[in-house]
C-alpha cells in the first residue's frame, strides 16, 4: 500500500488507535478524514492535529453512517483508503438477568454491522480510485476470547472471517483488502472498565508506527506486537488463555465457576 497521497477516512479517529493512525499518515501527506460520535471530540481532533477533517457519525446507526458516506464522497471525490477502526468493548457479565436487549446488541452494531454498512456504502467508489484499500480493525482478541468481553471478542471473531471473504470477492478488483489486529494497546480504550486493561500493553504511538510498516509492506494481515503469538495459542491451544482468564477474572464478575 501507498502510504503517501492518499485520502484516508477513518472510523472512530478521536482517540486511542484511530486517532495514532490519523497522525501518522497526517505526517506523510495524506489528507485525513475522521469521525467519530461527539462533536466535542472532534473539536479537539482538529486542535490537536491542524489539517484534520472531521465528521460526526454514530456507526451503530445506519442513517448516519448512509448520511457519512454520501458527505465524504461529494466533499473528497478522490477517497482511496477506507480504515474501519471505530468500535466499543463492554465488560458484560451474561450471568445477569437483567441485562437489557439492547445493551447485548450496542457493540454487534457497532463493530460489526457498521463495517460492513460502510464498506457496501463506499465500494462503489472506491473500485474507481487508484490505489483503493479497505483496512477492516479487528483485534488478537478475534483468535483467542477474553471471556469478560464475550460480545466483542465475538465481533472481532466475525470481523476476521468478513474481512478473509471480502479480500477474495474483491479480487478481480482494483481494491486491497487487509486486516490490521491489535494486541492490547495503551488507549483509554477501556475507561471505567481498568480493571480488564492488560499489563505490558503496547504504546499506541509505537503500534500506529508499526501498523504503518506493515501496511507499506503490502501484507493482507498486519499483527504488530503480540497479536501472533495470541493467533498461534488461537490455534493451537485455544483453551488455555481462556482457563488462564476465568481463573484470574471470571469469580470477581460473578461467574459461577465449574467443578
Amino acid at each position: 500500500m501507498k502510504l503517501s497521497d492518499n485520502t484516508v477516512l477513518i472510523t472512530g479517529g478521536t482517540s486511542g488507535i484511530g486517532r495514532a493512525l490519523a497522525a501518522q499518515f497526517l505526517a506523510r501527506g495524506a489528507t485525513v478524514l475522521v469521525t467519530g460520535r461527539s462533536a466535542e471530540r472532534l473539536d479537539e481532533v482538529r486542535a490537536a492535529l491542524p489539517g484534520v477533517h472531521t465528521f460526526v457519525c454514530d456507526q451503530a446507526d445506519p442513517g448516519s453512517v448512509a448520511a457519512l458516506c454520501a458527505e465524504v464522497v461529494r466533499a473528497f471525490p478522490d477517497l482511496n483508503v477506507l480504515i474501519n477502526n471505530a468500535g466499543i468493548g463492554l465488560k458484560l457479565n451474561l450471568n445477569d438477568e437483567a441485562r437489557r436487549l439492547e445493551d447485548l446488541e450496542a457493540e454487534i452494531r457497532t463493530n460489526l454491522i457498521g463495517p460492513i454498512q460502510m464498506v457496501q456504502l463506499l465500494l462503489p467508489h472506491l473500485k474507481r480510485q487508484a490505489g483503493p484499500v479497505i483496512v477492516n480493525v479487528s483485534s488478537g482478541l478475534a483468535f483467542v476470547p477474553m471471556p469478560l468481553k464475550p460480545i466483542y471478542c465475538a465481533t472481532k471473531a466475525a470481523m476476521h472471517s468478513y474481512t478473509q471473504s471480502l479480500r477474495a470477492q474483491l479480487k478481480a478488483t482494483p481494491v486491497r483488502v487487509v486486516e490490521l489486529a491489535p494486541p492490547a494497546v495503551r488507549t483509554a480504550f477501556n475507561a471505567g472498565q481498568e480493571d480488564i486493561n492488560v499489563k505490558g500493553a503496547m504504546d499506541v504511538t509505537k503500534f500506529a508506527e508499526a501498523a504503518m510498516r506493515g501496511l507499506g509492506r503490502g501484507r493482507d494481515e498486519v499483527l504488530p506486537g503480540l497479536t501472533p503469538v495470541l493467533r498461534l495459542i488461537g490455534r493451537l491451544n485455544p483453551r488455555a488463555l481462556i482457563r488462564a482468564a476465568e481463573a484470574e477474572r471470571m469469580g470477581a464478575a460473578g461467574a459461577p465457576r465449574r467443578p
